[in-house]
């Protein structure tokens, strides 16, 4: 016989992919934010010939939690399975985040940049691990 799911696990089987869809979504509408507060100090200093806003520093570190977070949320299996398809993406801002931090931390000195590379490597190996248990549980 089959399994006949309950009312709230019914549920809680459809809530689940949206809640990674917005997720998703967020993490690409903080990208697109973090490129903008990037660019935005540069672009005040060709504008007004003064730099009014300085490089980001952190702000920076609450952007690069972004993809770690939805990671984090995507730890079942099905739900990482659901996320295949923006998986490639997800490394994009991940590594963005992490060479702005680890350069600005490194060579300007700004030690809140650290977070934002530890929170990207963490991301990295969220995602190698959750990755290493989708093969292992193909098999």
């Amino acid at each position: 016989m089959t399994d006949i799911p309950r009312d709230g696990e019914a549920e809680q089987a459809n809530l689940r992919p949206l809640s990674l869809l917005y997720g998703m979504a967020a993490v690409k509408v903080v990208f697109i934010l973090a490129l903008l507060r990037l660019f935005a100090g540069p672009m005040t200093k060709d504008f007004f010939d003064k730099e009014l806003i300085s490089m980001p520093t952190w702000e920076w570190a609450l952007f690069s939690l972004t993809p770690g977070i939805l990671v984090f949320l995507a730890r079942r299996p099905q739900d990482w399975a659901w996320l295949s398809s923006e998986r490639n993406f997800l490394r994009i801002p991940l590594s963005f985040y992490f060479l702005y931090g680890l350069a600005f931390a490194v060579f300007q000195g700004v030690w809140i940049l650290w977070i934002s590379v530890a929170a990207s490597v963490g991301a990295f190996a969220g995602i190698r691990y959750l990755n290493s248990k989708e093969a292992a549980h193909d098999h």
